[in-house]
């Protein structure tokens, strides 16, 4: 028995069928998640270089270019791309689809380990990882202040915010653009130094040894036992200033003795600005399966809660949020899509001529479209603009069945009429 034959002979199942295909595709569509693109991983693997103090030319000729004539030759690799950068290089290999990411990154780190011999000795050795496109921060917030320095922006938004942030719902990790972290900023004296004898290597040495925890071991008595520590990791100008760097018998040269120790930023050669002003940004990413939409709401209600933590003098903005466009879009999609509807239903009215003809297609629509949400829902999909604008060329084939249906039901009419 076909379909159209058995909802004609039993008209309230084939409401109750109706009923359960719109039930199941509404509470689908409330947990579909919502992005702006189909949630595809492309295979993506990049390899990252720190060779400390070397300029950019050295970096593109002993790294870069050696690693790039080696990777070339991978298999599936479709495009290569390359940055050399002052103490750094970075190479970006993008595969096929057919190709898993996870053979191609290990195909990519053997390769990379046949020619580390070929890179610098005094290079880090290469780190390659797989790039996540959900990595990508899609909300940023600016913190700033007029009251307070970079380093205490820097040091509140690592200590409070970020912590706060992650707890959030669909939150994958937190990142600080334009961090500022407290180091100890040593200034060397060439004359002093030159004066006693010293190298930047030996004052870099006397550094390490002085600012490392050693273990101390124990003391053991007859009915007690200590563990001896030793005071090693320092905190202030004053105990780096203190460190030994050369010892001639009675004679000792302190740190202080040839450069001056101050308290500042680790490093100081990149800032972020908002407005013009010197701020801090949050950028937020998002976990792999969840929606662009809901994780950007959650940021926003939890704002007026964060502000609150903040001391007086500190503001809190929104820098960027990627879900405003992807609600825009997605509106411009259901307004083309209701319109298509209407459209439709306007052109077989006109052509009928019969309200009670168009109002089989016009019921058929919506239940065909918010059942296929269901569908979406069990087999991984999300609401994005391919799989909306999908809907909207899907209408015509809704409205073809449609009038099939319509067609088969006057002619079991007509031939009900004939047995008669």
């Amino acid at each position: 028995m076909k379909i159209s034959e058995l909802s004609i002979k039993r008209p309230v199942l084939a409401t109750v069928m109706s009923l359960a295909i719109l039930l199941f595709g509404i509470i689908s569509f409330s947990r579909l998640p919502v992005r702006e693109y189909p949630d595809i991983d492309p295979p993506i693997v990049s390899i990252v270089t720190f060779y400390r103090g070397a300029s950019p030319n050295v970096i593109e000729t002993e790294i870069t270019d050696i690693l790039e004539e080696q990777l070339s030759t991978l298999e599936g690799v479709k495009t290569i791309t390359s940055s050399s950068r002052e103490q750094g290089s970075v190479i970006t290999i993008e595969f096929e689809l057919s190709r898993d990411v996870d053979e191609a990154a290990n195909d990519v780190r053997d390769r990379v380990s046949r020619i580390r011999g070929q890179l610098p000795g005094e290079a880090d050795d290469p780190i390659v990882q797989k790039v996540d496109v959900n990595a990508q921060p899609i909300f940023w917030l600016a913190l700033f202040s007029d009251r307070h320095s970079n380093l205490e922006v820097s040091d509140l938004a690592d200590r409070v915010l970020k912590e706060r942030l992650q707890r959030l719902p669909g939150v994958g990790a937190v990142f600080i653009g334009g961090e500022r972290r407290y180091a100890m900023r040593i200034w060397l004296d060439v004359q002093r130094m030159a004066a006693f004898g010293l190298t930047t290597q030996d004052v870099e040495s006397a550094i390490r040894r002085g600012n490392a925890e050693i273990p101390g071991g124990r003391v053991e008595g007859t009915g007690r036992e200590f563990s001896v520590r030793t005071l090693g990791d320092l905190s202030t100008p004053e105990e780096f200033a203190a460190i030994i760097v050369k010892q001639e018998g009675d004679q000792l040269v302190r740190l202080r003795d040839v450069a001056e120790v101050t308290l500042g930023a680790e490093d100081e050669r990149t800032t972020a600005r908002w407005n013009g002003q010197s701020a801090v940004g949050l950028g937020v990413s998002k976990q792999t399966k969840a929606s662009t939409v809901d994780v950007a709401d959650n940021i926003l209600k939890a704002l007026p809660e964060l502000s609150q933590l903040l001391p007086a003098g500190m503001k809190l903005e929104v820098a960027y949020n990627s879900a405003e466009f992807i609600k825009d879009s997605i509106d411009e999609v259901f307004q083309t899509l209701i319109i298509a509807i209407c459209l439709v239903v306007l052109v077989i009215l006109a052509f009928l001529k019969s309200f009670r003809a168009t109002a089989i297609p016009a019921l058929a629509i919506p239940t065909s479209i918010v059942g296929s949400f269901a569908a979406a829902y069990f087999l991984g999909f999300t609401i994005n603009i391919l799989t909306l604008m999908a809907l909207v060329l899907a209408i015509g084939l809704v409205v073809d069945d449609a009038i099939v249906v319509l067609e088969n039901v006057y002619r079991h009419m007509q031939m009900g009429k004939d047995r008669r």
